[in-house]
C-alpha cells in the first residue's frame, strides 16, 4: 500500500472506492459547487486495477481527464487494493489523515447498501473517520481534530431511498462530458460483467432522470444523509 497522499484544505471532499465512481453519483453536484467558487478534491480509494475493462495507465488518464473537466482543486488516490478494500485500523488511519488535511465542510461517500465489497468499505471506513477525525485525542499525530458539518451519503449499484435530490437539470449536459472521459467503460461488447447491464453513463442518466423526475425536474442526484437537515422556514417556498 503506498503512502497517504497529502490534500489541501477544500470545501468538499468527495470520495470514491474506484476512479469514476464519484463522477458516476455526484458529477452535477461538484459542476454546481465548483461553479459557485467551493474548492471541491476528490479522493479515489483503489486504481480499478482489476476491473473488466481498462488498465491502470487507461483509467488514470481518464480519472485526470474527468477531474480536469470537473474544475477540481485536487484529486488523489490511497492505492489501496481493487476489490480488496479492509476496514481495519491502518486504513481508518488513512481516511482520518486524509479528513482531517482536507478540513471539508461537506463530505461525500459511498453509501453502504451496495453488492460491491470495496464500496460497502469504503462507507464504513469513511463513516468511522467521520467520527473519530474529530476525537480531539484519536492518533493526534495524524492531524488536528477536524469534522464536517455534513455527511451526505451516495448510491451505488442498489437503490437507497434518498433524503435529498441536487436538481442539476443545468448541468446534465456537462456531467455526461464528464462521464465520457472514462472511454473504457463505456459501451462494452460484452455486458456480463456488469451488476445492471448498463455503462457508467448510462447508468448514471437513468437514475438521474428518475430521481428528477421526482423532484419535478429534469435531472436530479440523490444523496442519503442520516438523520433530520436543517431547513430555514424561507426555503420552503421557490424564489
Amino acid at each position: 500500500m503506498t503512502t497517504a497522499p497529502t490534500l489541501r484544505p477544500c470545501d468538499v471532499l468527495a470520495i470514491g472506492a474506484h476512479p469514476d465512481d464519484v463522477e458516476i453519483a455526484a458529477a452535477g453536484t461538484l459542476l454546481l459547487l465548483v461553479a459557485a467558487g467551493r474548492s471541491v478534491t476528490i479522493l479515489d480509494v483503489t486504481r480499478g486495477e482489476t476491473g473488466s475493462r481498462g488498465t491502470v495507465a487507461d483509467r488514470d488518464v481518464e480519472a485526470k481527464a474527468a477531474a480536469a473537466r470537473l474544475g477540481v482543486r485536487q484529486r488523489e488516490n490511497l492505492g489501496c487494493p481493487d476489490t480488496g478494500v479492509t476496514v481495519d485500523e491502518t486504513t481508518t488511519a488513512r481516511f482520518v489523515a486524509a479528513l482531517r488535511a482536507a478540513r471539508p465542510q461537506l463530505l461525500l461517500a459511498p453509501h453502504a447498501h451496495d453488492v460491491h465489497p470495496d464500496h460497502v468499505a469504503v462507507a464504513a471506513l469513511a463513516e468511522r473517520a467521520f467520527f473519530l477525525a474529530g476525537l480531539t485525542n484519536f492518533a493526534p499525530q495524524l492531524g488536528a481534530a477536524y469534522r464536517p458539518a455534513l455527511f451526505l451519503r451516495y448510491p451505488g449499484n442498489r437503490h437507497v431511498e434518498p433524503t435529498v435530490a441536487a436538481d442539476l437539470a443545468a448541468v446534465a449536459d456537462q456531467k455526461a462530458e464528464v462521464l465520457r472521459c472514462y472511454r473504457s467503460q463505456l459501451d462494452p461488447p460484452d455486458r456480463r460483467h456488469l451488476v445492471q447491464g448498463l455503462d457508467v453513463l448510462e447508468r448514471a442518466t437513468v437514475r438521474d432522470r428518475y430521481h428528477g423526475a421526482r423532484i419535478g425536474t429534469r435531472a436530479a442526484e440523490p444523496f442519503w444523509h442520516d438523520g433530520p437537515l436543517p431547513l430555514r422556514a424561507t426555503a420552503l417556498l421557490p424564489g
